[in-house]
């Protein structure tokens, strides 16, 4: 593929992806500065991805597995190296957030596990319950069980804070 090709792909598919991407990266990284190193890293790996890509599944698609993979393992990586306490005093050192029910709901979506949380983001940006159980490898009816249990799961932590009431 020639290098001015995959630059238009690439800056096209940054262009109307760029929110998605956030989203995954805002899920997986607690604190502004983390988010932007991760979304650099997940616009990095959408750039090497891009000669691979065989139009076998929606770009949408490719691009959710690319980003739901880089944070993975990126996440995984920086649990290897984050030292007792130093995650609390990143949080700490956040400016307030402008949109504390939405901080709530990622702060919660964050403590799921890895496929719950992949989950909840699919949700989040409408994928049908085939799409999702096709990027995670899981059955449909698995997929159903596990949103039910996870808004349950997120509307009963709701309760226990008064100012988050649903």
């Amino acid at each position: 593929m020639k290098d001015s090709k995959q630059r238009n792909i690439f800056k096209q598919w940054i262009d109307s992806h760029a929110g998605l991407l956030f989203k995954i990266a805002r899920a997986y990284a607690l604190t502004a500065d983390d988010r932007d190193d991760l979304f650099q890293e997940i616009s990095l790996q959408v750039w090497r991805s891009i000669p691979h890509f065989r139009n076998e599944s929606a770009v949408t698609t490719w691009l959710y597995r690319i980003a739901l993979n880089t944070a993975l393992r990126w996440k995984s990586n920086e649990q290897k190296h984050a030292t007792q306490g130093l995650g609390e005093m990143r949080v700490l050192a956040e400016i307030k957030p402008q949109n504390e029910r939405i901080d709530w709901l990622y702060d919660e979506i964050g403590q799921l596990n890895e496929i719950d949380r992949s989950l909840c983001l699919l949700l989040l940006d409408d994928f049908s319950y085939k799409d999702m159980a096709d990027m995670l490898g899981i059955s449909e009816s698995n997929v159903a069980v596990k949103i039910h249990r996870i808004k349950k799961y997120l509307i009963d932590q709701s309760k226990k804070m008064s100012h988050y009431e649903i």
